[in-house]
């Protein structure tokens, strides 16, 4: 089961999952509601926010994928904000294993300047503003993936302001999960030129897990011979030497 980032589509993983069901796994990609295919209408009509994504569509995914392959085990591939909601899932403890990509809190009081500048920008103004003038958030329009339904970039901006990210919302909008439960192993990668998932962030994000076997990895660029790998390039084409890490936790991980 691969699970997105925030306001990015199927497609973009589609290199990805190619190349790990070249080596066996059964993969499903799918763009959670209110992004790609699963846009049903006008976008500021859609009432998708970031909790349905975790409490709704990624349960519906691992069923789906269950169905179809019954004989499991299976695997979450989280890129960003597809391990953060893994514990709004019901069903997670169906789950053996998590590899997390990019995946942290977020929290834009741990970022470094002057990114930091930016990412208040567009949590604290663009995206008010945008809701506010479009009923949507043109997310695309500053290199941020596709437009955002007005709920989901909202509760974004909310979970990234405070500690945990979806731990701001316990008690809250959130009133039932399993993060206090989960306890399958997992990896959390992340890039030492990534502005978003720094170190900080991804330990504050593991952080609300009370019970889960974590292993952290740094990604150096220079050490694996690459440009850059960031937010984002951990999947593309280019950067597809970096893809044998996912494949020898898979295969490690799979009984």
């Amino acid at each position: 089961m691969l699970a997105p980032a925030t306001g990015i589509k199927r497609r973009f993983y589609a290199a990805f999952a190619q190349f790990l069901t070249e080596h066996g796994y059964a993969v499903l990609t799918f763009d959670n509601r209110g992004i790609g295919d699963s846009l049903d209408g006008p976008i500021k009509k859609c009432k998708a926010s970031l909790q349905d994504w975790g409490e709704w569509d990624m349960p519906a995914v691992l069923e789906e994928l269950k169905s179809r392959f019954p004989q499991g085990p299976y695997h979450l591939i989280g890129h960003s904000a597809g391990g953060q909601l893994v514990g709004l899932m019901p069903n997670c403890q169906d789950l053996t294993s998590m590899f997390n990509v990019a995946s942290s809190s977020g929290r834009m009081a741990n970022m470094r300047y002057p990114f930091r500048f930016l990412a208040l920008f567009f949590m604290k103004v663009y995206i008010p503003l945008n809701n506010l003038l479009f009923g949507y958030t043109n997310a695309q329009w500053v290199g941020m993936g596709e437009p955002l339904p007005k709920g989901v970039a909202r509760q974004w901006s909310e979970w990234c302001s405070g500690q945990g990210y979806v731990k701001t919302a316990f008690g809250k909008s959130v009133r039932k999960h399993n993060y206090d439960e989960i306890g399958f192993p997992s990896l959390w990668l992340y890039a030492s030129d990534d502005d978003i998932a720094i170190k900080e962030n991804v330990e504050d994000m593991i952080g609300v897990f009370k019970q889960l076997p974590a292993e952290t990895r740094v990604l150096v660029p220079e050490e694996h011979e690459l440009v850059e790998i960031g937010h984002m390039k951990f999947f593309s084409r280019k950067n597809r030497m970096l893809w044998d890490i996912a494949l020898r936790w898979l295969d490690h991980k799979t009984p």
